[in-house]
């Protein structure tokens, strides 16, 4: 299959046309979450935009290498190198070790991100697993001159690394606004400049996770995981990094420069960022106390929720917006979304039952196209669902008698739906999981199938009142000539 896809590169700020380092593979690396709480609404938004990524790569017959890190170690509070390890202030508050909260927060990770419905990704390797490779890396910074120990902790060198490279490239930062806005924070007179960062930290005694190193007993800085595991499952040089936008600096800009003093080279082609879910304009964030689980999404158990809200519905308002862009959350935004959703997929139900006629008065070959060119547009899932709601028109309209379609237009259309609807965007329908439903729509066609008899008796009152009862249920009858259909509300 021929590949247009165009992304938007962070690096380049513009729009490229995709060419993967290899003609058939692809490396796609993404950073995953730090596991010390529930999975919010601002960690789907990265897991559905790089889910879509991966889905499409995969339809283009790409062999994908999707690795997705998790953090159990190194994130220090406030994303700095002094403080305590997120974790490690979990496990005391719960009174636990940290990798039981580790375990904790994984599993309910992995099982939102499964009610998402959100692929696995191909690796999904932990920092606290690739403690050698991280010391390894640590050593060839170390002998090519970009870093320095102090008193058992290492530091990346960062005034000596933008000799020869340049540091902020990502994001834009200079050193001179980093040396004017760095806080002095306890520990960095270690440092020789405030804006270096951690490689290694020597522990402190009551530091719960450390391991042995050449250096001291400690454990690794916060950006050196992802140089360290995307660099093993991927090569020094790879396709694809993404993130969330937050991540950019330092995250990212720290990662650029780890890899290329390690190398020579930069290990990244294409970053790719989505932006952040806001509430009332700000940043959705654990650290700010103003997010939303995802369980307390799908249970309604929130008090800026009026109701529960499916996985699906979530995953579908994520999708209305383009992932470069804000996305603020709303009740009223999500209950747009729930019922945006369950008219898509009326549709397709409708579809299935549509009866083809000689002719077609609709272009289906058109809207493939359209559909194609939204999603090749740096993945613009909202246009692609402009298209697709189009072609819902064309799908009720044949429904009604106003428009014509052939038989091997309406399964073009059926394909169509099939590969955007649900193989690229991920979307299905959550009635499909319900072991119920065969038993439900049999006793649905019994109850219609004895109205059509009560009908034949002409006792329209019965009839009336069978059609009222099946619509309290949300059953809609539509008589036809020939017999009755019936759907879903």
């Amino acid at each position: 299959m021929q590949n247009n896809l165009f992304i938007y590169n962070s690096l380049s700020k513009k729009k490229e046309l995709f060419k993967p380092l290899h003609s058939s593979f692809v490396g796609l690396y993404v950073c995953g979450p730090t596991v010390y709480s529930d999975a919010h609404l601002g960690h789907a938004r990265p897991a559905i935009t790089f889910d879509l990524l991966f889905r499409y790569l995969t339809h283009l017959e790409y062999k994908v290498r999707y690795v997705r890190n998790i953090t159990d170690v190194g994130h220090l509070e406030n994303d700095a190198d002094e403080g305590e390890d997120k974790i490690e202030k979990k496990a005391r508050f719960e009174h636990l070790e940290p990798m039981e909260v580790v375990q904790k927060y994984m599993n309910t990770f992995y099982k939102n991100m499964e009610q998402l419905n959100t692929l696995h990704p191909s690796i999904e390797p932990r920092a606290s697993g690739h403690i050698i490779e991280q010391q390894e890396l640590i050593k060839v910074i170390l002998a090519n001159g970009f870093a320095y120990e102090v008193n058992g902790s290492v530091y990346f060198d960062v005034l000596k690394y933008n000799k020869k490279y340049k540091y902020g490239k990502l994001s834009g930062r200079t050193l001179e606004k980093l040396q004017s806005s760095t806080r002095n924070l306890e520990g960095q007179d270690e440092k020789k400049n405030s804006f270096d960062f951690a490689l290694w930290k020597k522990a402190s005694p009551e530091h719960l996770m450390n391991w042995p190193s050449p250096w001291s007993v400690g454990f690794p800085g916060w950006h050196l995981e992802c140089s360290a595991m995307s660099i093993k499952y991927l090569g020094e040089v790879f396709d694809i990094h993404g993130g969330g936008m937050d991540l950019k600096f330092p995250h990212h800009e720290c990662e650029i420069a780890q890899s290329s003093a390690a190398l020579g080279k930069e290990s990244v082609r294409y970053w790719i960022h989505n932006n952040m879910i806001t509430i009332n304009g700000q940043k959705m964030a654990r650290s700010l106390g103003n997010f939303i689980t995802l369980d307390e999404l799908f249970s309604g158990n929130h008090k800026l929720l009026t109701q529960a809200y499916s996985p699906m519905t979530i995953r579908f308002f994520i999708l209305l917006a383009h992932y470069r862009s804000s996305l603020d959350f709303s009740n009223e935004a999500l209950q747009a979304a729930e019922k945006g959703l369950a008219r898509l997929l009326k549709a397709i139900e409708t579809l299935k039952k549509l009866k083809p006629s000689d002719f077609s008065t609709v272009d289906i070959k058109k809207l493939n196209e359209k559909c194609y060119e939204a999603i090749n547009d740096d993945l613009n899932s909202p246009i692609l669902l402009s298209h697709l709601f189009e072609g819902m028109k064309y799908i009720n309209s044949v429904n009604d008698g106003l428009e014509k379609l052939n038989s091997a237009d309406i399964e073009s259309l059926k394909n169509l739906l099939e590969t955007f609807v649900i193989e690229i965007l991920g979307l299905k329908s959550e009635k499909e999981t319900d072991n119920d439903k065969p038993f439900i729509n049999e006793l649905i066609d019994a109850s219609l199938n004895i109205r059509q008899i009560i009908k034949l008796n002409k006792d329209w009152s019965t009839s009336d009142k069978i059609r009222e009862e099946l619509n309290k249920i949300g059953i809609i009858i539509k008589d036809k000539k020939d017999g009755v259909d019936w759907e879903r509300e």
